[in-house]
């Protein structure tokens, strides 16, 4: 007996022993870099969203095909996330919100809301140019390899990511021209997809997210903590009706309860929480990842998801998309169980994870042009078409030739190829392109702003 209690008091210790270590807590609790981990890992879940739809379309249900009776390992709860592309975006949209509001809300703490005041009209400025000079550029690289006919592979495989996305050659290099303008501007077009770069559907998004999250600010930056995490949480959820009528992907919600999460992590309470967190966040972070589970299609098809589709018929609006609700949600309470975890946070602020972080962007750009580029060629060269039944949603059967899928070692290499390349390539586009479009950007500030000079006036001044 006296041996299982030394055993059990010296557990208990070892369990307390780290999250006493107050300089530790109190250097992770500051230290804000795990939002770029996250957002590095979430950029990686996005991709294989996109490779599941090339080879894998059966994970995207919870559950079991006609003449299967178990879920495969990767339908099941959490392990399904390779697939939930909608729920790591809206951890972007949360991401955005946090970190946008971060240091605007630590300069209104601070006493100086001239100072908040004027760096939100900065970020907001800055902010089109560095969404829009990147999209831009990987839409020219896109389109050009388009027109040498690198995509060509994929468009006729059996990868339905691959044949849907990939687009077809333009008849001649004036119509070329005439569709790139086409594809520049469905980009930043509401309910438009860019042909030549789909995953791009998302930037417009956050350019609104963006948007709403310096207006809001501009609104209750001069309000108490009190008041301005009131009105924050009155637009979060006032959002939802106009996410209904636009039929967009929860932007005003997730943006909004970005910035509560900034607000929150700024108070004392993450430092009063964090010697608890041992017990609050392992429960906390699955139920996070369960909901992020939730699937769009088939919901009915796995218990465990009926069970969240009936809490939501009880307690959400009917008219609310559930995937990215509940995708939403999840990725709220998941960076709130990381706010709340000195060494969560400590663990996405390692290097490497920093560093994918901050090459997470490119990543977003580029994939798509090489997974429909080397990732097909690797999958299907040496290939030759063949006969392929493909069941629609209708019940009926489309018979065409394609590239057949591959076997599981030829998709894991082509992966592995194909991600190493895309990696290689996104930091190269952190390091040698990124700074050009930070010159632009620049030289547009100090020009449109008239720093430096006086400036162009555009009509005589009064003098009297």
């Amino acid at each position: 007996m006296s041996a299982t209690i030394n055993l059990l008091s010296n557990a208990k210790r070892a369990i307390k022993r780290p999250f006493t270590d107050h300089a530790l807590q109190r250097n992770a609790m500051q230290d804000s870099g795990w939002a770029d981990g996250l957002r590095g890992i979430a950029s990686v879940f996005v991709v294989s969203s996109h490779l599941v739809l090339c080879f894998a379309r059966r994970l995207v249900v919870p559950c079991c095909s006609s003449d299967e009776h178990n879920p495969a390992l990767f339908q099941r709860p959490i392990l399904r996330l390779v697939a939930q592309g909608q729920a790591w975006v809206a951890l972007f949209f949360i991401l955005s919100g946090f970190v946008n509001a971060l240091k605007p809300l630590k300069l209104t703490r601070a006493g100086q809301t001239e100072t908040a005041l004027t760096n939100l009209s900065l970020s907001s400025f800055r902010r089109t140019f560095r969404l829009m000079l990147p999209a831009a550029t990987a839409t020219v690289l896109s389109w050009f390899i388009t027109q040498l006919g690198a995509f060509e592979m994929g468009r006729q495989s059996n990868a339905y990511w691959l044949y849907t996305y990939a687009p077809l050659p333009s008849s001649s290099w004036g119509m070329a021209l005439e569709d790139l303008v086409n594809g520049l501007r469905a980009t930043w077009t509401i309910g438009v997809i860019n042909t030549y770069d789909q995953p791009q559907w998302a930037l417009i998004y956050l350019l609104e997210g963006s948007m709403m999250v310096f207006c809001a600010l501009l609104i209750v930056v001069n309000l108490t903590p009190l008041y301005r995490t009131l009105t924050l949480g009155i637009l979060a959820l006032w959002s939802f009706d106009w996410s209904y009528k636009h039929y967009d992907p929860l932007v005003g919600f997730t943006v909004f309860a970005g910035i509560l999460l900034a607000e929150f992590s700024l108070t004392s309470t993450p430092s009063l929480l964090a010697r608890y967190s041992p017990f609050l966040v392992p429960p906390l972070a699955i139920l996070a990842l369960v909901l992020m589970s939730f699937p769009s299609d088939a919901p009915l098809s796995a218990s465990w998801s009926t069970s969240l589709l009936t809490l939501a018929q009880h307690t959400l609006p009917p008219q609310l998309d559930l995937g990215r609700t509940y995708g939403s949600i999840g990725a709220l309470l998941l960076v709130l169980a990381i706010i709340i975890s000195p060494h969560a946070r400590a663990a996405l602020s390692s290097p490497p994870l920093t560093q994918l972080g901050k090459i997470s962007f490119p990543i977003y750009l580029l994939h798509g042009t090489f997974v429909r580029s080397l990732f097909a060629w690797c999958m299907f060269a040496g290939t030759s078409l063949a006969v392929v039944e493909e069941r629609n949603a209708d019940g009926t059967v489309t018979v065409s030739q394609r590239l057949p899928l591959p076997g599981g070692w030829r998709i894991a290499f082509s992966v592995v190829v194909s991600m190493g390349a895309c990696l290689v390539a996104s930091y190269a586009w952190a390091v040698r392109v990124e700074p050009w479009f930070g010159r632009v950007t620049k030289w547009a500030e100090e020009t449109m702003m008239g720093k430096g000079g006086a400036g162009r006036e555009v009509l005589p001044v009064r003098t009297e």
